[in-house]
């Protein structure tokens, strides 16, 4: 669902990934510089292993605040509003069944970003979002996935 370059986010995630950046930008940009200066206080800066790692932990530091700006420079946020109430869209939380183990599973479809699988948000990109994507409640879903072909029956949508 990434029409151009868009990335589909929930107000709430908006947020909190500008709350995440701010405090990269002044508590965690401070925290590493105070590394690198301790480190730095060790001795000769060629034969030291510690500077070395805290120069290595600031450039992913900054490469991560470059990602979080990418992606609020490219934010949209979604409005539920526009989808129909009958069939699975983001934002859509359902139920569904795996017809073959009867093992019932709940699950919102979120925007790849805000993917966290531990907290039954799944992207809509990922193999079962993609399946589920547009049917109606009591479907049946035939899934490829890694794991094999996987069926599913969707028992609730809201």
């Amino acid at each position: 669902m990434q029409d151009g370059n868009f990335v589909y986010l929930t107000q709430e995630r908006l947020i909190e990934l500008e709350k995440e950046l701010k405090e990269m930008k002044t508590n965690g940009r401070k925290a590493i510089a105070a590394k690198i200066a301790e480190a730095r206080a060790h001795g000769d800066l060629s034969e030291n292993a510690e500077y070395d790692a805290a120069k290595e932990e600031q450039g992913l530091f900054e490469l991560k605040i470059s990602k979080l700006e990418d992606i609020l420079s490219r934010a949209s946020i979604i409005d539920v509003s526009q989808f129909p109430d009958d069939s699975i869209h983001i934002l859509s939380k359902v139920q569904i069944k795996n017809i073959k183990t009867e093992k019932i599973f709940n699950y919102l479809l979120v925007s790849p970003e805000e993917a966290d699988f531990q907290s039954g948000k799944i992207s809509i990109t990922s193999p079962v979002g993609q399946g589920l994507l547009g049917k109606k409640l009591g479907d049946r879903v035939s899934v490829k996935a890694p794991a094999g072909l996987l069926e599913f029956e969707i028992l609730s949508l809201k």
